[in-house]
């Protein structure tokens, strides 16, 4: 069974090493974005060349989207894909993110395609540090879960990892609906440019929604539908 790792900060960022780390001794193939793609959605390339650099036996970098990576993996590298770990990502993927998000547009795409997958993201609270070993080690925990969940074809889960303080509890997993309230849209305006200034932590939210569980402490999935 090829479980194959991809996500859209780029193959050199920490989150996959330690998404490589939560499925330590498991099959995997990672096959992620070159260089950052962070907010890129599901787009695709078709108009100009896909540069693939082989790393290792088992570690691809490709110049192109989370989407493309995971188009090229599923017919390029391997056929025998079981899942698509997407992660774990740098900020929240909640609720309306989804459709903004690269690191959930990868395992959209695996479902478009029949093989199910998992997007984990960690939520970042003000700028802070990110823990990379405590996400690795509850994603460990949730996937120990999610993996031997059967899923309906078209289905996917979406994980977000809350931000924690030190001597906070361990979080609960939660599983939850998806928020429908839209992103904060602030800009500061120069002239004729505008910058975006919206602040994601003062997000509006649907009580007891993903957005909710995970800004109170707690990990949220959301299964999702293409």
């Amino acid at each position: 069974m090829t479980i194959i790792l991809t996500n859209d900060d780029g193959i050199d960022a920490p989150g996959i090493q330690a998404l490589l780390k939560a499925v330590n001794g498991k099959n995997v193939i990672i096959a992620a974005p070159a260089d950052h793609q962070s907010g890129c959605g599901h787009q695709v390339t078709t108009t100009r060349a896909i540069n693939l650099q082989r790393r290792s036996e088992t570690e691809y970098a490709i110049a192109g989207t989370p989407a493309d990576c995971v188009r090229i993996a599923i017919t390029q590298i391997t056929t025998d894909v079981k899942f698509v770990l997407s992660g774990i990502n740098a900020g929240g993927n909640l609720g309306v993110d989804s459709y903004i998000s690269g690191t959930v547009a990868a395992v959209r795409e695996a479902a478009m395609h029949g093989i199910p997958g998992v997007a984990i993201s960690q939520y970042r609270k003000a700028k802070q540090n990110f823990d990379w070993d405590l996400a690795a080690k509850f994603t460990t925990e949730v996937l120990a879960d999610l993996l031997k969940r059967p899923l309906q074809p078209g289905t996917f889960w979406n994980v977000n990892l809350p931000h924690l303080q030190p001597g906070e509890p361990d979080p609960n997993v939660v599983f939850c609906q998806p928020c429908t309230k839209p992103l904060p849209i602030n800009y500061r305006i120069d002239g004729d440019d505008f910058y975006y200034v919206g602040e994601y932590s003062k997000r509006d939210r649907n009580p007891g929604s993903d957005v909710d569980v995970c800004f109170s402490g707690n990990i949220a999935v959301t299964q999702l539908k293409v």
